[in-house]
């Protein structure tokens, strides 16, 4: 549910008023109070079949399952609260659990607050963090899609003044193998072709402007293409994207967070993903954090979250091979 003084549990209930459930059969990991909360707010509505494991899933229907005790007044929309980042972390553990014991094909999760996680005593940057942790995943990717883009991250929710110390030819030789990875096996593309980003300006400029690209990348690069994986650069990243060559590829690898995410979000028009590869389990989540500043007013818009869910539909279908 995402943390419930957000618009996660609006977004939610937005998508599944109108999911065909002949696709896929939808369970709800939160508290039933919320979404009758958020409907009434709301003017939605959502048949949902309510259960108390998941032997009593029933496929067709939207499911629910009640882990939390979260009263009316405690649903405090556009606040941040202990409370809220309790439940929605402990809600993200319960999906994480259920898909590990093989009772749920993929996990969506809707957006959380790291203030609140906080405030709840979770000392992570975010989900992704906290997913690998609770996986026993030691790297992930995480990659942000569309149907026609996707771009990984070499380092995540670091500061930028540790990113240059961050870089490594091996990390960046395991993040080009996990990408193509990714790409072969969830997002079901055969062959793919990986862009590699500089770090510097002009991609260093010859070593002008930073060595990293000579010393890192290049031999990256090099050594993943050794091992058959078609991987190209590093590339400037602004003309790489100004000049519109991100759709000569499957993929793009940038080397910190607000390079990839800035030309992502400004080119997904808010229908993005974020998709953690390198997990034993399929998780996917909106490219939207909580916007309290419009939680609780109907101003959500679910499409973000909606092709998260159809992604995560579409990644287990290839895993089961339906």
């Amino acid at each position: 549910m995402g943390d419930f003084n957000g618009i996660g549990p609006e977004v939610v209930l937005k998508h599944l008023s109108q999911t065909d459930l002949n696709f896929s059969t939808p369970v709800i990991i939160g508290s039933e109070n919320v979404f009758q909360f958020y409907e009434k707010a709301l003017k939605l509505h959502v048949d949902r079949h309510r259960i108390t494991k998941s032997e009593e899933i029933k496929e067709g229907l939207v499911n629910i399952i009640s882990i939390s005790e979260i009263t009316e007044a405690e649903i405090q929309p556009t606040k941040i609260t202990k409370k809220a980042g309790l439940e929605s972390m402990r809600a993200v553990e319960y999906g994480i659990n259920s898909c590990l014991a093989g009772q749920a094909d993929a996990l969506v999760t809707a957006p959380i607050s790291k203030e609140a996680i906080h405030k709840a005593g979770f000392n992570y940057p975010g989900h992704t963090e906290f997913l690998a942790e609770k996986t026993g995943t030691e790297i992930v990717t995480m990659i942000l899609a569309t149907d026609r883009l996707r771009v990984g991250l070499l380092t995540g929710h670091i500061p930028i003044k540790h990113v240059a110390g961050s870089i490594n030819t091996n990390d960046i030789v395991y993040k080009i193998e996990s990408l193509h990875k990714s790409l072969v096996e969830n997002f079901g593309i055969e062959t793919p072709k990986i862009a590699v980003m500089g770090l510097n300006p002009h991609a260093g400029d010859g070593g002008v402007l930073g060595t990293e690209e000579a010393e890192f990348i290049v031999p990256a690069i090099s050594e993943v293409k050794k091992k058959g994986i078609h991987a190209d650069g590093p590339f400037p990243a602004d003309g790489f994207f100004g000049s519109q060559k991100h759709n000569q590829y499957d993929a793009i690898l940038a080397m910190y967070h607000d390079q990839g995410l800035i030309p992502f979000k400004a080119l997904s028009f808010g229908k993005g993903v974020n998709f953690t590869a390198g997990l034993p389990i399929i998780r996917t989540s909106p490219d939207h954090g909580t916007a309290y500043d419009i939680a609780g007013q109907n101003k959500a818009n679910p499409e973000s979250f909606a092709a998260a869910y159809n992604l995560a539909v579409k990644m287990a279908r290839i895993k089961r091979k339906d």
